[in-house]
């Protein structure tokens, strides 16, 4: 099955900004978020777009890059993407989900959560 341009240009985002390299830059990061961008961390943390961005930016150069599996991809309406995928990073996973939106020409991060799992158990 071939995903929409759409799901494709979610992903892509997606996995910028998991990038180390983008997360060390709030500029590049801002550029992901759309401006009333919502978070749920896996740690039950509630953030907003400014609070994401210094978190992020701190701790960026010393991370090492987080590990992205079953990444999929869902539209739910014309300019709106749900993006499901699991991650590891230094050895705590979460299952996570993406809200993407186009907004003036740009896919741009508008809600995110995170729950922690174990991997193997039910």
């Amino acid at each position: 099955m071939t995903e929409s341009p759409a799901i494709v240009a979610a992903i892509e985002c997606e996995l910028h900004l998991l990038d180390p390299v983008v997360r060390s830059s709030g500029e590049r990061v801002g550029a992901l978020l759309h401006p009333e961008f919502i978070g749920v961390g896996s740690s039950g943390r509630r953030w907003e777009r400014d609070s994401i961005i210094v978190a992020l930016t701190e701790h960026a150069p010393a991370a090492r890059p987080v590990t992205t599996t079953e990444m999929r991809g869902v539209e739910l309406a014309p300019n709106l993407v749900l993006l499901t995928f699991d991650t590891e990073h230094k050895g705590v996973w979460a299952h996570r989900s993406s809200l993407w939106t186009l907004t003036d020409g740009r896919w741009l991060l508008y809600f995110h959560q995170g729950t922690a799992f174990t991997p193997g158990h039910p």
